[in-house]
């Protein structure tokens, strides 16, 4: 027990540290996390926990559970980039540690320790707990949720720690739970998670648990099929046992084994209430939005020019796993080789394969793709991770022990583009920050001590090495190179102005459209055509041109009553400038963040003389 909570304290030291330091070191980044923050700003401000709204405007994109979070965190914390970020920061230290609980139970402590640590500092797991997106509740509730059916399904372990014993089911030949209320609150956590990013909260993780049934319940052969050394043939002995997992009377037993109409009721009993409340207010429009075209339309048309081939997301992954990833392929020729040799772990290694492997398949047979996607496979990447690098330790590892050395290889190959190109890209496009090769140098000093542990037969040590670099790296990622990074954002100085013009300044867009607008200037920004359609309907311009009225012109809008405040990109403004009123002027223009061109804000110069204290900090 005392080892187990070492453990757990490890683990949460390591997850504050990765998670937790400088969270509001930088402002919100992209556009999706600009819009959550703002939505549940809106929500907040208008004391309403049912319709999403944004800049005045349903947002029917996500469902409303990030929301709720952020709007929690803002009662505490106040309104800022802190408060929006710590919802996502507190799950995916939730997720880390049942992680370890599930390792803890499928492989013994010193997996579950290893799998938590690499989960902790992976790239792409470590954005989703930086940012104010749905992505780290729906990791949160299906990890959970497969936490829970481990738990319900397999015994305790007791016995010697370290020591390798197969998962024993609590019923023998029983791998799904025989408890009717361990089965309602799994899929009670699964409901939770539709209301995180929509049915494929319960769905994919529903299908981890069913693809890790078929292939444990599969049928045995009634008849023997010939042994042969060449390819074709144990290709073709391949693809038949594939395909009796499918057979229909094995698919439909294991469809009643799942209980899948007590997955069906519990899920509808926890996430049905607010689906209706907001198909009721919305008269049906948040429904129509969000099942037609975010879920049907992202999976049969790529949205957003969000494409990829096949090998999309073994490519995100490889990058999204860094710098765990370099391990990628003795990690999975260990576990199919395990599998294969029925290893007393081949449940375990059976169901992480099964989590990753669902996750990719779905995802990349939809249209639609985005590295976060399959980010709730990673618990699962990690778990085969730890596992492998537990063998090489013990020395019992199938691949060959050159592969560990390729991948410090790769490593460090990585440091010296880091160390030498970082540098080079901060003078070309963020003059002064050429310190940001220091991630580079991380990496080459990690890779030195792994190589160096190797050379003395310091296993654990060589483990140890890598991750205490992992760690420096995710904290020199995002409390020094992010916050660096974020002070070239020129386009905050124009949010300041018009901070600083008063509550009662109305603010419009012109050609350029961010989400980050109305979250930084606190109210809401009108999008503004000159006449007609822009000539480009692309990227943010694409925003503008949703939610505009055709007929509205600049000049009325800068010569009401009211005062008011225009934003444009230097170009816009050429197009504009005979339009603008007597009296209006460029307050301020700056370059563009990262891009050609410069955003200008336009004005009447005596609205910032008597500028007011801002009716809310950010900063």
């Amino acid at each position: 027990m005392w080892r187990e909570r070492w453990h757990i304290g490890l683990l949460i030291g390591i997850g504050l540290l990765a998670l937790m330091v400088h969270l509001d070191g930088s402002r919100l980044w992209d556009r999706d996390e600009t819009r959550n923050a703002g939505c549940a700003a809106e929500m907040m401000a208008h004391s309403d926990w049912v319709v999403p709204t944004f800049n005045g405007k349903l947002r029917d994109a996500k469902p409303v559970l990030l929301y709720w979070l952020v709007m929690i965190s803002y009662t505490l914390f106040g309104v800022n980039e802190f408060a929006a970020r710590f919802p996502s920061a507190l799950l995916s230290l939730g997720t880390i540690l049942a992680t370890y609980v599930i390792g803890r139970r499928l492989f013994g402590p010193q997996v579950g320790l290893l799998a938590g640590v690499i989960l902790a500092t992976s790239v792409m797991f470590e954005v989703s707990g930086h940012a104010t997106t749905p992505d780290a509740s729906l990791i949160f509730c299906s990890t959970v949720g497969l936490m829970i059916y481990v738990l319900a399904t397999f015994k305790p372990r007791n016995v010697a720690f370290g020591e390798r014993t197969a998962p024993e089911p609590r019923v023998e030949g029983q791998y799904f739970p025989t408890s009717w209320p361990a089965v309602a609150l799994m899929y009670a956590v699964l409901g939770v998670g539709i209301l995180a990013k929509g049915p494929v909260g319960l769905i994919l993780p529903t299908a981890v648990i069913g693809m890790f049934l078929l292939i444990l319940y599969a049928p045995k052969n009634k008849t023997a099929l010939t042994v042969s050394t060449t390819f074709f043939s144990r290709l073709r002995v391949g693809c038949f046992r594939s395909l009796r997992l499918f057979a229909p009377a094995h698919f439909f037993r294991t469809c009643w084994r799942m209980r899948l109409l007590t997955a069906t009721l519990v899920a509808l009993a926890i996430a049905g209430p607010w689906y209706f409340l907001v198909g009721v207010r919305t008269d049906g429009a948040f429904l129509r939005g969000f099942f037609i075209d975010e879920h049907f339309g992202r999976a049969t048309h790529a949205m957003e020019n969000h494409s990829g081939g096949p090998f999309y997301y073994v490519i995100a992954i490889l990058i999204g796993f860094f710098p765990w990833s370099v391990f990628a392929t003795p990690m999975l020729v260990g576990a199919i080789g395990r599998i294969r040799r029925s290893d007393p772990w081949r449940a375990g290694y059976v169901f992480a394969m099964c989590w990753v492997g669902v996750y990719l398949a779905i995802f990349t047979l939809a249209a639609t793709k985005l590295p976060s996607y399959v980010t709730p496979c990673y618990p699962g990447l990690a778990l085969l991770c730890a596992t492998f690098l537990y063998q090489w330790c013990q020395k019992t590892t199938i691949a060959p022990d050159g592969w560990v050395t390729i991948g410090l290889t790769v490593l460090a190959f990585v440091g010296v583009v880091a160390a030498v190109g970082l540098p080079i890209a901060a003078h070309l496009f963020l003059p002064g920050e050429e310190l940001l090769g220091i991630l580079g140098v991380v990496l080459l000093f990690g890779a030195a001590a792994c190589f160096w542990m190797m050379r003395k037969g310091h296993a654990r040590g060589m483990v140890l090495s890598f991750s205490l670099m992992a760690v420096l790296l995710s904290v020199s990622v995002f409390s020094f190179v992010m916050p660096r990074i974020d002070r070239h954002r020129t386009r905050f100085i124009l949010t300041e102005l018009v901070q600083q013009s008063g509550p009662d300044t109305k603010m419009g867009a012109y050609g350029f459209f961010e989400p980050g607008l109305v979250f930084y200037t606190g109210r809401t920004v009108r999008p503004l055509l000159r006449g007609g359609p822009l000539a480009s309907t692309h990227g943010e311009d694409a925003d503008s041109n949703r939610a505009t009225n055709s007929a509205t012109t600049v000049a009325p809008f800068l010569q009401q009553e009211s005062p008011a405040m225009l934003i444009t990109t230097g170009s816009g403004y050429e197009q504009i400038v005979d339009l603008l009123p007597p009296g209006v002027e460029i307050l301020s223009e700056v370059p563009r963040f990262l891009r050609s061109g410069t955003l200008v804000l336009l004005g009447r110069p005596e609205m910032l003389q008597q500028a007011t204290t801002p009716n809310r900090t950010l900063r």
